[in-house]
């Protein structure tokens, strides 16, 4: 069981059968269509996707399900690099699955599928739970459990300034 008071809404397990899984979740100070839109429109997803520093100059996207989609993505230093997927299961404003794999992997890479749930908590705040698995190794899962939560850290930045404007 998890302490609420002293939990920090990140997990990364391997599982009982061995598997690397990544379990994150969030609460937002927006309402779920609002924050599903973040999660899925080019131009809002490039407001916040991605490590610090990162920007994401251009988000390709067919959402619905066995639609892809092909996110640039620039490192403060570096050459620009492309994350591309999926679509598997597509439910607005409850639920977003698709698989994510690098365009040229790194030899620890493999495919992993990312799914988003969302739940009304009450307000005009909702709950992001991301789970992403099955990686290759430890430290690709460490990499994009950091990703992750900076990248959560700006959406959830730009949820309170949107709420307050």
């Amino acid at each position: 069981m998890v302490d609420p008071d002293t939990f920090d809404g990140r997990m990364s397990a391997m599982t009982h059968d061995g598997r690397l899984r990544l379990h994150l979740q969030r609460v937002l100070p927006a309402p779920r269509p609002v924050v599903f839109r973040a999660l899925t429109e080019p131009q809002e997803l490039a407001k916040w996707w991605g490590p610090d520093g990162f920007t994401t100059p251009r988000v390709e996207s067919d959402l619905r399900p066995g639609g892809g989609y092909r996110i640039a993505m620039q490192p403060p230093e570096g050459a620009l690099f492309y994350l591309v997927g999926e679509f598997l299961e597509v439910d607005p404003p409850e639920r977003l699955s698709y698989t994510f794999r690098w365009e040229d992997p790194d030899p620890d890479d493999r495919e992993t599928v990312v799914t988003l749930s969302l739940q009304d908590i009450g307000g005009a705040s909702a709950e992001l739970v991301c789970d992403q698995g099955d990686f290759a190794t430890e430290p690709r899962q460490a990499l994009h459990e950091e990703g992750w939560t900076q990248g959560l850290n700006k959406l959830e930045e730009l949820m309170s300034s949107a709420t307050s404007a």
